[in-house]
């Protein structure tokens, strides 16, 4: 990895929204965050990105004095707390969901680096065995919030923050982005913005935008619910082990919220499904 350097200095301006990662700025037109276990899967997955022309990711210019990763700094909109009205634009639903198909094609021939991906964490219970289904088909992003996704003219553009990227399946990136996009939650638990949101059709527009197909449409409820039983186990896991942001949220009730989802999933499943197949 190169060293970054610059001659003037810049001022560093905090940026602010996501919920474990700290210490990321913005300084001029690039932005500097802190290394970890994750990063050599990242700044490869970025490298391929570059190599291959998708222009929906940072691009990884190197490690500064500091030793921090720095990035380019990409112009636009995020959807921070509480949401912005257009949180519920159907139009930005497609766009998102292009978007997230676009970036998934485009990693499809990625091969991580040997020791690059990270073991998860040992939980023995049967909640996390059964979610474990499908081998791996890409590296994902699996954490497309809506504060991960920068929007330009009302269009997602561009991804941000691959601290969380792994191997996924198509369909694991799919049910990630429509828990925060549907989204795919209580209704006690949604911005206003999405309180009266018409899940299953959020769903289908979602999975067509996607082109998602028939039998991981027909999966995708009972995928979704095996994902959010094992969530429990690991957001639990992570409060305990590696506190600080993780800690944070589930002091706040994560783990509540998530119990909620599984039981609104399994009432309001069928639905879904019917729209996902109609």
């Amino acid at each position: 990895m190169r060293a970054w350097q610059h001659t003037d200095p810049v001022e560093e301006i905090p940026l602010l929204g996501g919920d474990v990662t700290v210490g990321v700025v913005r300084a001029g037109d690039t932005v500097r965050r802190p290394l970890g276990p994750h990063s050599p899967l990242v700044h490869a997955l970025l490298r391929h990105l570059e190599q291959v022309g998708f222009d929906g990711a940072p691009r990884l210019l190197g490690v500064d004095e500091q030793g921090r990763e720095v990035l380019t700094f990409i112009e636009g909109e995020v959807a921070g707390r509480p949401r912005p009205r257009w949180a519920a634009d159907e139009d930005r639903l497609r766009s998102v969901a292009r978007l997230l198909r676009h970036y998934d094609d485009a990693i499809a021939g990625f091969i991580p680096p040997p020791g690059s991906v990270l073991d998860g964490p040992a939980i023995e219970h049967p909640d996390v065995r059964a979610a474990t289904l499908d081998p791996p088909e890409l590296v994902g992003h699996m954490d497309v919030t809506p504060e991960n996704v920068v929007f330009r003219d009302g269009r997602a553009v561009a991804l941000i923050d691959f601290d969380l990227a792994r191997p996924a399946t198509r369909l694991d990136e799919v049910v990630n982005a429509l828990t925060h996009w549907a989204p795919l939650a209580d209704p006690h638990d949604r911005d206003p913005q999405l309180a009266d949101a018409d899940v299953p059709r959020r769903c289908r527009v979602f999975a067509d935008a996607y082109g998602l197909g028939l039998d991981a449409r027909a999966r995708l409820v009972d995928v979704t619910v095996l994902r959010s039983r094992r969530s429990w186990h690991v957001m639990r896991h992570r409060a305990e082990a590696d506190g600080g942001g993780w800690a944070r949220m589930w002091a706040d009730g994560v783990g509540d919220v998530i119990r909620r989802r599984e039981a609104w999933l399994v009432e309001h499943g069928p639905a879904i499904t019917a729209a996902l197949l109609a």
